[in-house]
This record gives structure tokens, C-alpha cells and sequence, in this order.
């Protein structure tokens, strides 16, 4: 059985360390910028080993399949000329990207680091809530955490079976160099301002590639260079980018973006450079699609999902729409244009004149909404002062896609520290845990 008990009694310490390294994640209020220690656990989320594989099998099988939705719906769109996928359902999401048609990236890996949200339901069953396709985050929280928890109690990962989690980068890179056009790789950071720019550095650091920014990277002819501090000119290959889609390019995209490379994309669509993740990615983690990606595992596969999407109803269609009207009260109502906990209302909490102005919003647009089934997902324990008591918490997985899609044996718990919340994002004030994942 895993023992943590040794990590309790350096809490304190690891959250001063992580302190001292930064570990931070920064949100936007109210038009303010403000950065704050994003709080770890040392109650570590422990899973067994077949558990995990069962959990491994699934999101495989998930991602190739994202993977391949990705390649279809920017090329020869067969999954909507077959009615799988409604046209609408594509066209009008805002992470569908036009510029995008017709291109495939390198080695036709398009998510090359997806983030999949999951939770365990007291049923026993583990249900995916999202799908994070563009820039997801979080690996090097775990990552960091584990390497503190490995110097303040050696004892413990000597004693008990843990699977070892300091492997990410190194996934990471072979993800580089299996896609990589020719030249280096980098991380493009937007800048110390961005939420997760903590990440970016540690990430960089630890594959042992530069960190840069826009200033440190030209197109010239149909090649992108990066120049160092010593004036050193050179070709870059891949491009592992912390930059929002409408912001790489500023000649392709958001022409006011000061924080992206002008002409990377006709470098990209030339074949000359890996972007990771691919832009255009976010039309497959838009929450809408998100309903359609059981079918797609079908269409694509041939297989039944091994994991499940929570119970899901699409306003769009008019026999969800009428379920989710006369079941308002027991649903949770997402916008899918929202992310990070945003946009995401409980009926039960709606007051009678909130409820009718938001049935409003749904009879108005219902593309924009999604409704699920509240699943009564699995509390684990935190401490909290000088007790434990227990919480909601998500996992975030991350796989990672080269020649096929590898699936890291550790992963991001994120817990809500409101008793009443179900809302566990880092910017909802949650914090977050270690995740072990058992050997034996």
C-alpha cells in the first residue's frame, strides 16, 4: 500500500519551495493582471496499476481519434459529408480555423499534447469532460512537485511502487524530433505575463532547448530562424507554442498581435516548420463537438469508446433542446465558447428570473450551449489547517503523439478548496496534487 504519510509532514516545505521556484499561474480580473502560487496538496491521488491501464487503453483511443477528426475535418471532411457531424457544428465553432484548410502537418500528427479532463464518478466510472487540443497546461506542476517530494522524503518513492513522472520532458522532445522539419527546437513563450509562463521555463529547461519569444524569431524566404544572444543565426524545426491560435501570425491572423512571428504560418503550410500543437486544433475540443466524439471513435475506429462522455445534450437538436427545458434544474449549463470554469452554470442555482433569462439565451442560440447531467464525482482528501477533509477533484491526462500516442503514467489532479464547489480550475482558486500512479 503507498504510504505518503512523510509528505505531510513537509507540506509547508514544498509549498515554500515551489514558492522560491515560481510556481505561479497568473489570471487576468477586472482588467488587472495578478500572479498567485497555484497551492499543492500533499494527499498525492493515488491510482492502481490496472486502473491506469484500463484509463491508458481509452485515451488512446480517444486522441487517435481526435487525431483523425483533425485530418478529415481540414481535408476531405468525409465524418460531415456522412452526417456524422453536422456541418454547423463545425463551421460555426470558433476554434475552426479557414486558413487551416487543406493543410497537414508533419508526420499528419495534428494534437501532439492533449490535456483530457476526466473524473471519477462515485459509480465507479470514469467520465472525460473535456478534451484540451490547443495549448493545454499543467504537466509541470506534478512534474516539479514530484522532485520536491522526492528531496524532502527520499524514503517514501524508495518504499513504495510509483510509477516515475520525471519522464515528461523527455516524452516531450521525442514529440519534438519525430515532427521536426530540420533545425532546432524551441518553446515560444508569449512572456512572463501569460498564465502558465512558469511552465514554459521549466519545460524549456528541462528538454534543454531555447526559450523564446517572438523577438527571437524571423522568417527569411521560406524558413524560420532563431538568433541567440550571441548573434548565432538558426533553422528551427519544431515549435512547441504557448500562443493562442489568433495570435502566432499576425499577417494570417489577429493583425494587431504584437507577441506572434509574421509569415511562421506560410513557413508552417510550406511544411518547413512543426507547429505543436497544429492551429485548427480548436475545433475538436470545442464543448459542442465534444458530444460527437463517442461517434467519431466509431466512425474512425471501428470500436466502441472505452471511456465515456458524461451524459450530454445538444440544445441544437430539438429533442435534447425539450429535455434540457424540462430538466433545467438537475443539468449543468456550459457555454462552449467558455474555458477555465467560466461559463458554467448549475440550473438548481438559477433564481426564477435568472432561469428565465438563460432559457432565453438557449432558445436564442443553441449552438452556444451544451447541458450535462451533474455527475456526483469521487471527493478525495486535502488537508486544510491541521485535519483532512474532502473534496471534488478532476485529473488532467496528458498524451502525448509521435509514432503513437503515449500516455504520461502520472497527470494533473486539480481539487476544488470550496466544500460547496465543483468548479476545481486553478483560476476558480482550486489547487492541486500530485498524481501516482502504482506498479505493481
Amino acid at each position: 500500500m503507498a504510504n505518503y504519510d512523510n509528505l505531510l509532514e513537509h507540506a509547508g516545505a514544498i509549498n515554500g519551495q515551489l514558492a522560491r521556484y515560481g510556481v505561479k499561474f497568473g489570471i487576468y480580473k477586472n482588467g488587472t493582471f495578478k500572479e498567485q502560487l497555484f497551492p499543492y496538496d500533499p494527499i498525492p491521488r493515488i491510482i492502481g496499476k490496472d486502473e491506469f491501464a484500463y484509463l491508458e487503453r481509452g485515451l488512446k483511443q480517444r486522441v487517435k481519434a481526435l487525431n483523425l477528426f483533425l485530418k478529415d475535418v481540414y481535408t476531405e471532411k468525409k465524418i460531415i459529408a456522412d452526417g456524422v457531424v453536422p456541418a454547423d457544428f463545425v463551421y460555426a465553432a470558433s476554434g475552426y480555423l479557414a486558413p487551416c484548410e487543406g493543410i497537414v502537418p508533419p508526420k499528419e500528427v495534428y494534437s501532439h499534447i492533449s490535456g483530457i479532463d476526466l473524473v471519477l464518478g462515485k459509480d465507479g466510472v470514469w467520465y472525460i469532460l473535456e478534451d484540451n487540443l490547443r495549448v493545454p497546461s499543467g504537466a509541470s506542476y506534478p512534474a516539479i512537485a514530484r522532485n520536491l517530494e522526492r528531496r524532502c522524503s527520499p524514503r517514501t518513492f524508495r518504499d513504495t511502487a510509483i510509477e516515475d513522472n520525471r519522464d515528461y520532458p523527455k516524452i516531450l522532445k521525442h514529440t519534438m524530433d519525430y515532427v521536426n522539419t530540420g533545425g532546432i527546437n524551441v518553446v515560444l513563450t508569449p512572456g512572463r505575463y501569460n498564465a502558465a509562463y512558469f511552465e514554459h521555463s521549466f519545460l524549456a529547461e528541462q528538454m534543454g532547448v531555447p526559450l523564446v519569444s517572438c523577438n527571437d524569431l524571423e522568417v527569411e524566404g521560406d524558413y524560420l530562424y532563431f538568433t541567440g544572444y550571441a548573434g548565432r543565426k538558426e533553422r528551427v524545426g519544431a515549435v512547441y507554442r504557448r500562443i493562442s491560435d489568433e495570435y502566432m501570425d499576425p499577417m494570417t491572423f489577429n493583425p494587431e498581435s504584437l507577441i506572434g512571428i509574421p509569415h511562421i504560418f506560410e513557413v508552417y503550410r510550406k511544411g518547413n516548420v512543426a507547429l505543436l500543437n497544429t492551429p485548427g486544433n480548436g475545433i475538436a475540443d470545442d464543448k459542442g463537438i465534444y458530444y460527437f466524439v463517442p461517434k467519431m471513435i466509431q466512425y474512425y475506429l471501428h470500436e466502441e469508446p472505452i471511456l465515456h462522455n458524461a451524459p450530454t445534450y445538444l440544445p441544437f437538436y430539438e429533442e435534447d433542446r425539450r429535455y434540457v427545458l424540462e430538466n433545467f434544474d438537475t443539468l449543468v449549463i456550459k457555454d462552449v465558447a467558455e474555458a477555465g470554469g467560466y461559463g458554467v452554470v448549475f440550473g438548481s442555482k438559477l433564481s426564477p428570473e435568472e432561469k428565465e433569462r438563460f432559457i432565453a439565451m438557449i432558445l436564442a442560440e443553441p449552438r452556444r450551449f451544451i447541458a450535462q447531467e451533474v455527475i456526483d464525482f469521487c471527493d478525495i482528501p486535502i488537508v486544510e489547517g491541521d485535519t483532512q477533509v474532502e473534496r471534488k477533484a478532476d485529473l488532467r491526462a496528458f498524451v502525448l503523439t509521435s509514432e503513437e500516442p503515449v500516455v504520461w503514467k502520472s497527470g494533473l489532479t486539480r481539487f476544488s478548496r470550496n466544500p460547496d464547489s465543483f468548479i476545481v480550475n486553478s483560476s476558480q482558486g482550486g489547487g492541486f496534487k500530485d498524481t501516482w500512479v502504482l506498479r505493481q
